[in-house]
């Protein structure tokens, strides 16, 4: 591969400078993609394929050239363009984006439960995925990794049980969220039915998409700052740990916890890499963990939005400092913000090069 800056820093092997990628960095931010998208003039549904609609090759193609659209700037990885809901179609669960997911039916009842289909047979139930992912490595020609992903189980619970997102613009969960603490509390084995139902399809799902063709994965906790410790414990941190143990072993897994200083769970999910947000010290999170895991993040997502460039500078420079060259690998405390000055993502990039 000509450019393994990603791969080689999650094993924490040397690297010539630490690689740099962002979440969510194919889409809402970039002019050229919201261009794509009022060209399409298609719901998100049909490009995240959280829909049953039968499989199009155009559809395929526009995944493919909005995956790559951040090439053009110079990171050092190729994310996969889809949404962590697209599992859940071949489960049952169709989500459609008006504009955020919606789901005509919230899952809470146990009769509901019992009705989510199981997805072991990938290839046929999520092959719009393998064929997005395989054009991708054909495209890219071992050009740059790419990097595959799913929700984390509780984050999708989260989703399945609310109807919609239960995350309010700006942080936190909004009333929406109320009928999951409700399961909690009041009903947590059907809870922890529903979480090994999708921690089953999770499984399935990564090791299809490593299969496929992508060379690392990544595991979104989106829900993990509005999550006590004991709930965190309980009902997010034993389904990272069967995740990651089932992963196939040739893709380094990445843990994403949104703003979770809950170090010590992290670090015994079994994941490669732990990506930590801005309210992690990452140079005495490096010291706590001993070199045994690699870190990615944490640069604040609000600096690009908000920042100077100069600002930007400083919080990157900030971080390779505190992050060190082995085991780093620069990225932000949480997805591109859809207000963000491309130039900003850009020079964040640039920056993050040169330094």
């Amino acid at each position: 591969m000509k450019n393994d800056l990603l791969l080689r820093a999650s094993r924490r092997l040397p690297v010539e400078r630490v690689p740099v990628w962002m979440m969510r960095q194919a889409g809402r931010s970039d002019p050229v993609y919201r261009q794509i998208r009022r060209e399409l003039n298609l719901p998100l549904e049909r490009l995240f394929r959280t829909c049953p609609a039968p499989m199009l090759q155009t559809d395929v193609e526009s995944a493919v050239k909005i995956s790559l659209l951040p090439k053009r700037i110079g990171v050092d990885a190729i994310i996969v363009y889809k949404d962590i809901l697209t599992p859940l179609a071949p489960m049952g669960a169709h989500f459609r984006f008006n504009p955020g997911p919606i789901l005509s039916s919230p899952i809470r009842t146990r009769a509901q439960v019992n009705a989510l289909q199981s997805v072991d047979d990938p290839p046929t139930q999520l092959a719009f995925t393998g064929n997005v992912i395989r054009e991708l490595r054909e495209t890219l020609n071992e050009e740059l990794p790419l990097i595959g992903f799913a929700g984390a189980p509780l984050t999708l619970a989260f989703f399945l049980i609310a109807g919609e997102s239960p995350i309010r613009h700006g942080g936190g969960t909004s009333e929406k969220a109320t009928p999951i603490f409700r399961m909690i509390e009041e009903a947590p084995e059907l809870l922890h039915q529903l979480l090994d139902k999708l921690t089953e399809m999770t499984i399935n799902y990564l090791n299809y998409q490593i299969s496929e063709g992508v060379q690392i994965v990544q595991l979104f906790e989106s829900i993990a700052d509005v999550l006590p410790r004991q709930i965190y414990e309980a009902f997010a941190f034993p389904y990272h740990q069967r995740i990651f143990a089932d992963l196939n072993p040739a893709a380094p897994g990445i843990l994403f916890a949104k703003e979770c200083n809950y170090l010590d769970l992290m670090h015994q999910s079994g994941a490669d890499v732990l990506s930590v947000g801005k309210c992690v010290d990452l140079s005495k999170a490096k010291t706590e963990i001993n070199g045994t895991v690699a870190f990615q993040g944490n640069v604040d997502n609000d600096i690009l939005r908000d920042g100077t460039p100069n600002d930007i500078t400083a919080a990157v420079t900030a971080c390779l400092k505190q992050g060190g060259k082995i085991g780093h690998i620069l990225n932000l405390s949480h997805g591109l913000h859809r207000d963000t000055p491309f130039e900003n993502v850009k020079h964040f990039v640039n920056i993050a090069k040169r330094l």
